[in-house]
């Protein structure tokens, strides 16, 4: 009985992880999409997170079920509840990919990127890809070091963020207040996705320390890029 317990505790572990490689790919194709112009893409981002959501309502139903039978404590508990706190962050970011997907839907055939943003919002969107694809990583290794220097490499994502924010404030912009709006939403996006990858860091931590990593005191040097997925 133990061992099936805990057979099903790493199944959880590994929904998540199945979870979080999804929503990366799926932020990599929005991102595609929307500066590509592929509507074909685009429908596809948006129909593949409905997998996502079966995933986090089944993890959650297991997860939920676990409580019950099992009533888990100490180390054990931890794991559950952090792993349902987890799949909503993924949810959340599976949305954000594709709210960037539907936005490529919603003015196709015309492009919702300025080709002088193009650089900067393919950038954003390779950098989502990559810091979730360290939150995966922290899943599995449960590397508490790799977990905290994730919100380092956030930063990142909030200086992109502020270059889109200078470029629409900037006098010489010119392309019309609608794509403006794109242009806020899309980078929004962005940053919430990014948000989230470290909170997925950050719940790891908790998991294996029973402190919050807020709370830990510890001298993680920023680093100029992030590691490739």
């Amino acid at each position: 009985m133990r061992d099936a317990y805990h057979e099903e505790l790493d199944s959880i572990g590994e929904g998540l992880v199945e979870m979080a490689r999804l929503v990366g790919s799926a932020i990599g194709r929005a991102t595609t999409a929307i500066l590509d112009t592929d509507l074909k893409l685009a429908e596809s981002v948006i129909a593949a997170d409905q997998k996502v959501d079966d995933l986090q309502h089944d993890l959650e139903a297991r997860a939920i079920a676990l409580l019950a039978r099992q009533q888990p404590v100490a180390t054990d508990l931890r794991i559950v509840v952090t792993s349902l706190r987890m799949s909503a962050d993924l949810e959340r970011s599976g949305d954000l990919a594709q709210h960037v997907a539907k936005l490529a839907r919603l003015r196709f055939p015309e492009r919702a990127v300025p080709s002088d943003l193009h650089a900067t919002v393919l950038e954003m969107g390779q950098l989502a890809q990559r810091l979730m694809a360290k939150a995966a990583e922290v899943v599995i290794t449960k590397d508490v070091d790799l977990a905290l220097q994730l919100e380092q490499d956030d930063d990142e994502m909030d200086l992109l963020h502020r270059t889109l924010f200078q470029h629409l404030l900037d006098d010489r912009w010119k392309h019309g207040i609608e794509t403006a709006v794109d242009v806020t939403l899309l980078g929004r996006y962005y940053e919430r996705f990014a948000d989230h990858a470290v909170s997925v860091a950050k719940r790891v931590v908790y998991l294996v320390t029973g402190e919050h990593a807020d709370d830990l005191q510890q001298d993680i040097q920023p680093v100029t890029g992030v590691e490739g997925a």
